[in-house]
């Protein structure tokens, strides 16, 4: 994609922590026009350095055509939308607002409405990945809403990752996302569980990982967790409590829509014991829960396994 074609809308970036960070950077060091706001500013003052400008106010970014916000909560990003001093308040607004947030299907509608009632073109485009997989760029978008915003948008989303699926109109891409995070829990619980199974019938982890991730079943979620099934590392990526109130989520439509989800209600179950038993950093440390059931006692393997980004 051309550098040229980045430079057509003027952008506005709202949110930099580790996801929003990772994100406005790509799209500085693309070339991108852009202007950032973060509560506290000196963590946004890094992405000078890239071209980027630091926005002193929310109200700076309503001449912006596009505005990103990856915040914390739905009630964040209304709060720098619509607040008392958030973007619109000084009666001026961008053309098209993006939100790549984590909230509900309710909040998003509403954030929707009440942009439309301005004449605002409006985004939902969670994401999947970690600031890790963004600096690697392998980052995917989902979006949903107006075709002709997600046209103008899309060159933006290519920019911070490796792809962007386009799903609809509304809060479809909530859906996708909410999908997408019930997956990743019945994936990662399954992957504990022949993990489990592959040591005790006298494997180490790591080679029975290695052989898994150069099969047909592996894939970038299975290699980026390889080196912490096989060496405890269970530094933070999604914590069980995030991982539970997704897959609720989940569970939540599909009795909305009447599609039943047994697998995912046991996933569910066995989440809500992982959090029972304290454990609270990462949801791969099912690993040890199961272990636990399985009667084994897991140490670290100490090998250099890769993740399959660096």
């Amino acid at each position: 994609m051309a550098t040229a074609n980045l430079k057509q809308h003027k952008l506005g970036w709202i949110g930099i922590g580790r996801m929003g960070y990772a994100m406005a950077e790509r799209l500085a060091k693309s070339g991108c026009d852009i202007a950032v706001w973060n509560r506290t500013q000196s963590k946004a003052e890094p992405l000078k350095q890239y071209g980027a400008k630091v926005a002193g106010a929310l109200t700076d970014l309503a001449a912006c055509d596009i505005v990103f916000t990856m915040v914390s909560t739905g009630k964040d990003v209304k709060e720098v939308l619509f607040g008392a001093n958030g973007v619109m308040s000084k009666g001026k607004a961008p053309k098209i607002v993006v939100d790549s947030t984590s909230i509900s299907l309710e909040e998003s509608a509403e954030i929707r409405e009440k942009l439309a009632s301005h004449g605002v073109k409006f985004l939902a485009a969670p994401v999947s990945g970690n600031a890790k997989v963004i600096k690697a760029g392998k980052l995917t978008v989902v979006a949903s809403g107006p075709q002709d915003a997600f046209d103008a948008v899309a060159p933006y989303m290519q920019a911070i990752g490796q792809g962007v699926s386009y799903v609809g109109e509304g809060e479809l891409a909530r859906i996708a996302k909410i999908c997408h995070n019930v997956m990743l829990g019945v994936v990662i619980q399954n992957l504990c569980e022949i993990t489990v199974l592959a040591e005790k019938a006298g494997m180490k982890r790591h080679a029975f990982l290695d052989f898994l991730n150069k099969s047909v079943m592996g894939s970038m979620f299975t290699r980026y967790k390889a080196p912490a099934l096989s060496n405890l590392d269970f530094h933070v990526t999604f914590t069980p409590e995030l991982l539970r109130k997704d897959i609720d989520l989940g569970l939540t439509a599909g009795k909305h829509f009447g599609v039943p989800m047994p697998t995912t209600a046991i996933t569910r179950d066995l989440v809500q014991t992982l959090i029972g038993h304290g454990y609270d950093q990462d949801f791969s440390q099912l690993l040890l829960l199961q272990a636990k059931a399985s009667g084994i006692e897991l140490k670290s393997e100490n090998v250099n396994v890769s993740d399959g980004l660096s």
